[in-house]
């Protein structure tokens, strides 16, 4: 299956620039501290461009353990602005946009964006899938197992405790298969599906660990994965490093990610990833002439 958007999936490592529009990220980037956050966006999204990013995305809502939600007005107003700014200075950027809410997706759609990347795998608002479907959009699908979850907080930030799974494995490839196979009824093209394991939405810090350790068992379900794990909670805890030096754990975690059937990588470090992902390639596609 070829995604005509992405078409060297398979081929190379894409590489996907998190641009917060948020007052709260657990990584300390959110935007909307700064006096003129469209602005800073834009720089934000020209540098990660410069270096070699190949997707921009967006979010407007903190999904970090604990993060308050906010609505369908409270979103687009924080997004829109961006996404209208970028179309106009950077037409022919790749823009993903990071939302749950089906309203938040078509308004986005119809400015020009192309993905919609969904935290819930279309399964919280039921009218996602047919949003995406009709603007034939690109679908993230994501593992999401956070509601009813403790939520732990520390110095290193928030983390999922006394989440259950019998077999996290295949728990999290059933449900994925699951969610693309409600997509596809609903209209979404095979070609345009993309999955995410959810590393740390409602797991724990040793199941975040040992799902990374064996995300090869999701290429069976024959879609690209996307993984994220940028300067996430389980790096800080295994490292006990605070969320401003887990560069080299994000470093590591991706490129084991990449070794093991990850597609595309969804960072807030881009220059450093762009370099570790296309040096992996050199080396797996490599050939003699």
């Amino acid at each position: 299956m070829k995604n005509e958007l992405l078409p060297e999936l398979g081929k190379k490592t894409y590489i996907m620039g998190i641009i917060n529009i948020t007052p709260d990220s657990f990584s300390g980037d959110g935007l909307l501290r700064e006096r003129d956050y469209i602005r800073t966006a834009l720089l934000q999204a020209e540098h990660f461009i410069q270096d070699g990013c190949d997707i921009l995305d967006l979010g407007a809502e903190s999904t970090r353990p604990g993060a308050t939600a906010i609505s369908v007005d409270e979103e687009l107003s924080r997004m829109l602005p961006v996404v209208r700014a970028l179309r106009e200075e950077m037409p022919n950027v790749i823009l993903s946009i990071d939302t749950y809410k089906a309203e938040t997706a078509r308004v986005c759609l119809a400015e020009g964006a192309h993905i919609i990347n969904d935290i819930w795998a279309f399964r919280y608002d039921p009218a996602m899938a047919g949003t995406v479907a009709e603007a034939g959009a690109t679908a993230i699908l994501m593992h999401n197992r956070t509601q009813g979850a403790q939520v732990v907080t520390s110095e290193l930030g928030g983390r999922y405790e006394g989440v259950r799974y019998e077999d996290i494995v295949t728990e999290v490839r059933n449900w994925l298969a699951e969610a693309a196979e409600s997509a596809i009824d609903a209209g979404v093209s095979p070609d345009k599906i993309i999955i995410d394991p959810g590393i740390g939405f409602g797991k724990t810090i040793e199941q975040n660990l040992f799902l990374l350790k064996h995300i090869d068992e999701l290429r069976e379900l024959g879609f690209p994965i996307l993984l994220g794990v940028s300067r996430k909670g389980f790096i800080g805890h295994t490292l006990n490093l605070p969320q401003g030096e887990r560069l080299e754990g994000s470093l590591a975690a991706n490129a084991w990610g990449v070794l093991h059937g990850a597609d595309i990588l969804r960072v807030h470090d881009v220059r450093e990833t762009v370099r570790l992902a296309r040096m992996l390639d050199a080396i797996r596609f490599s050939e003699l002439p």
